[in-house]
């Protein structure tokens, strides 16, 4: 087999496919649930990967999607993290001998490095983790956390403005081009 042939084969197979349909949701593809509030109320600085410690019955319920941390935010106890007001709706063919818990709190993988970081900031600086994204890398699902502020309202709204100035600047642009 020559070396350029396998990847030909693979392209052609993706050629066919749709990539994802954006008029069905707009969640990113790849993205199990996501937190749009936070950017809203939140001026997010750094954003960290984290691997959540799971049930089975959690995975499953995962993979079909039944994931909401829109009420979540997560906090540094005793040298760990953890995920707090998550909801994980059990699917209705669950395990019988497990009792599924939707809103238990679940900890969250991270580099002990990552993890004096995160207190440092939130304990000394103010700043608060907040769940942006719930999504799967290579098979395993992932947490991106944000380590952020909260805004003030007049904040939001000169954010608001300005987001709009640039959507109107674009349009011009793509008008005049």
């Amino acid at each position: 087999m020559r070396p350029g042939a396998r990847a030909s084969f693979y392209f052609t197979r993706l050629a066919g496919r749709r990539r994802y349909n954006t008029h069905m949701s707009k969640k990113s593809p790849g993205a199990i649930a996501e937190n749009r509030r936070a950017r809203h109320d939140y001026a997010i600085e750094e954003r960290f990967e984290a691997g959540l410690a799971l049930l089975g019955w959690e995975v499953k319920s995962l993979r079909a999607g039944r994931a909401s941390i829109a009420e979540a935010h997560a906090l540094v106890r005793n040298g760990e993290v953890w995920l707090i007001g998550s909801t994980f709706t059990p699917l209705p063919s669950a395990s019988t001998h497990v009792t599924p818990e939707p809103d238990r709190t679940r900890k969250l993988l991270l580099h002990a490095r990552e993890i004096a970081h995160l207190t440092g900031a939130v304990d000394r600086r103010g700043y608060t983790l907040v769940p942006t994204r719930l999504y799967w890398k290579n098979g395993t699902a992932k947490l991106e956390l944000g380590l952020a502020k909260g805004r003030k309202q007049h904040d939001k709204r000169q954010v608001a403005r300005k987001q709009d100035w640039e959507r109107q600047k674009a349009r011009l642009m793509k008008d005049k081009g």
